[in-house]
């Protein structure tokens, strides 16, 4: 017989737990719920009413999960079954206590026995399990053996909503631990004795699993100028003693990083007012730090060149901004000098000012040395350690120096390579795409300034020819004209007798005049065809070598007989790419030039080697000579040097300027070498591969 009785322990209980909670149960797998206690609150439940069978199940949906059994034999002790046909799904339906004295008869088919069963309730009466106290064999249920099943299921609500609090605790704390670690902020947290409790995983990431710099962590802290922290300084610490922080800066100098750190701290307030901890939240602005200095460096290096008057007077102010804002320790500025097929060293800046003890040459041959190499392969190089054997400087220089990691960035404007920017660290850093990108904006700048200030010098140069045009056609040309004007004068005038006798001479003379206004125009129209690029320059290969010898023994064959010495060193055979016919020009006139101005007894020098990339000619004389301040202007337009006007020395001044022009064609360079005692040296560099 069942019957149903009022539930002895339906009396509130103390305490309360989240009623939504509590009606998740049913949601909530058995061992979420697992205290490790609820077969031994199945045995108590059992021997309380004398029975040899007790049993708890959970509610959950249409199933019944075995919570806690004690005398179960199989096949009963299964850990899920059916709720529906079930003796707990009249508990649930009467949400009451059930007493079966004998279940032979009863609603439950085939079962045999007593069954005394009594529904576990929350605080708000909603069942979250059933307490149920068995026997093999009829029995009756006494009124102590309900009230102890009663009381059975009091306990068992007890620890079912210690173990929902418990377990509501643990998934707010792995919600927080996830929504913490989620964070692009560092989180770190403290309690009251100052003992670390808490560290996200950003935190780990940023500082260490411990959420400190690491061993010895407030080695290399310091605040915004420098002023190393201690442990009292710190935010967390700070925070402890009531302190709030916000946006305080922090540095960090390790070995082999910089970084800068924004930190707000702030008390954790616990019961009573008393402080129960500090949290510290630390966010990583090295980037936005980075970014700000970027800015302001564009900024100097725009203002550096804006102010300057040209490359070598920009240099220096331009490497000391990139070295300040960028909080690296030195930087170099070299310049090609294609020609010779090396950089040459324009200008150089330490964090301390220049430094004797960095050594840096004059000049690095084309794929030598890091500056070197930069202007060969023609794009960015970053070495992470330049003291490494590997590197492209000095392993000794850069260990006196204290050098690490070094960035070489070609300066270019257009397709053509005009120098390479060199910066170095004392720290070892690895590539970044920002500081790439800066680097490469900042030799853009610069590619664009030398090319500014060259296309200036060029239209100085045309200015100054232009005037010098204006005095050849006042002067050169005019002198020839009114000769030839004179002569043919006489000529018209004279009678027979005169023309038989000095009509010859008249006419040489107007022909000798005619010719030399020839040969001015002819140059005046070479040089400008090829400074605007009308001229036909074929650069195919071709013997210089050959071009020299043949020039050399024609010049000799037209002075045999006269005082002079001329001696030649020239190499079997030398080809580059080349205009033959315009090449055979300069070097005419080179030795034109070493003949015309070398007196009686004088000595005449060629020689012709390769010297790297680079042909180099050179042809000197003993003759009257230039002055240190007159070699660059003998180059340009129509110039004469003072000791040639001095001594009537024929000439138009033009073959030098024209010689530059077809070499410059050529990519190459010509100019005045220092020279010992009395005489000239010119020296002509031709690349010896196209370009």
């Amino acid at each position: 017989m069942a019957e149903r009785r009022d539930d002895p322990g339906r009396e509130a209980w103390p305490g309360g737990l989240d009623e939504n909670l509590l009606h998740e149960v049913a949601e909530l797998h058995p061992a979420s719920l697992d205290g490790g206690g609820a077969d031994e609150l199945a045995a108590l439940l059992a021997r309380a009413a004398h029975a040899p069978v007790g049993v708890i199940h959970l509610v959950r949906g249409d199933t019944l999960h075995l919570y806690g059994s004690h005398g179960l034999a199989e096949p009963w002790n299964t850990p899920e079954g059916p709720l529906e046909g079930s003796l707990a799904s009249l508990v649930l339906r009467d949400n009451a206590p059930l007493v079966i004295n004998d279940l032979t008869g009863s609603v439950i088919a085939g079962r045999r026995g007593a069954y005394l069963g009594h529904p576990v309730r929350d605080e708000n009466g909603a069942v979250l399990a059933v307490c149920c106290a068995a026997d093999a064999e009829p029995r009756q249920w006494t009124p102590e053996n309900i009230a102890s099943v009663a009381s059975a299921a009091h306990v068992a609500g007890l620890v079912l909503t210690e173990q929902l609090a418990r377990y509501e605790l643990a998934r707010q704390r792995s919600f927080l631990d996830a929504v913490l670690d989620s964070l692009h902020d560092g989180v770190i947290a403290c309690d009251e004795q100052g003992r670390i409790v808490f560290v996200n995983e950003r935190m780990r990431r940023l500082w260490g699993e411990t959420g400190h710099p690491g061993e010895g962590w407030l080695e290399g802290l310091s605040d915004p100028e420098g002023n190393p922290l201690r442990r009292d300084d710190l935010g967390l610490f700070r925070a402890l003693k009531g302190d709030h922080l916000v946006d305080s800066e922090v540095v960090l100098n390790a070995p082999d990083r910089r970084r800068h750190y924004l930190i707000d701290a702030h008390p954790i307030p616990g019961p009573g007012g008393r402080t129960a901890g500090a949290v510290q939240a630390v966010q990583d602005v090295t980037r936005r730090k980075r970014v700000e200095r970027f800015r302001t460096c564009e900024l100097a290096v725009t203002t550096a060149l804006a102010d300057a008057p040209s490359i070598e007077a920009a240099g220096p102010r331009v490497l000391e901004a990139v070295v300040s804002t960028l909080e690296w320790v030195h930087a170099e500025l070299w310049l090609v000098d294609e020609p010779a097929a090396v950089v040459r060293s324009a200008a150089r800046w330490s964090a301390a000012g220049p430094r004797s003890d960095i050594e840096v040459p004059a000049d690095l041959p084309y794929g030598v040395g890091l500056a070197g190499r930069a202007w060969q392969v023609g794009k960015p190089l970053w070495i992470r350690d330049v003291g490494r054997p590997q590197s492209l400087i000095s392993p000794e220089t850069a260990a006196s120096a204290d050098l690490h990691t070094a960035l070489a960035v070609p300066v270019r404007e257009g397709f053509e390579t005009l120098g390479v920017l060199t910066v170095f660290a004392d720290s070892i850093e690895d590539p970044e795409d920002e500081l790439l990108a800066l680097m490469s904006g900042i030799a853009a700048h610069i590619g664009q300034f030398v090319e500014k200030h060259r296309v200036e010098d060029l239209q100085r140069q045309l200015i100054r020819s232009k005037n010098e045009y204006l005095a050849l056609v006042g002067h050169e040309l005019r002198t020839p004209l009114t000769s030839i004007s004179a002569y043919t004068e006489l000529l018209r005038e004279a009678d027979e007798k005169s023309l038989v006798a000095d009509g010859p001479r008249l006419l040489e003379v107007i022909e000798r005049n005619t010719n030399q206004l020839r040969d001015i125009i002819n140059e005046l129209m070479e040089l400008s065809a090829l400074d605007t690029g009308h001229a036909d320059i074929q650069l195919l290969p071709m013997d210089l070598a050959e071009v020299v010898r043949d020039s050399v023994t024609k010049i000799r064959a037209a002075v045999a007989g006269a005082p002079l010495v001329i001696n030649d060193e020239l190499p079997d055979q030398l080809v580059l790419p080349g205009d033959r016919k315009r090449l055979r020009q300069v070097v005419d006139n080179l030795l034109g030039n070493a003949v015309k101005y070398s007196p009686d007894g004088g000595k005449i020098g060629v020689t012709l080697r390769a010297a790297g990339r680079a042909a180099e000619l050179a042809v000197s004389d003993t003759g009257l000579g230039v002055s240190n301040d007159e070699r660059e202007k003998l180059f340009t337009g129509l110039y004469r040097t003072s000791r040639a006007r001095d001594s009537a020395i024929p000439g138009t001044g033009l073959g030098m300027t024209l010689s530059r022009a077809v070499v410059s064609k050529h990519h190459g360079s010509i100019e005045l070498l220092a020279h010992d005692g009395p005489g000239t040296t010119v020296l002509v560099r031709l690349p010896m591969e196209a370009r």
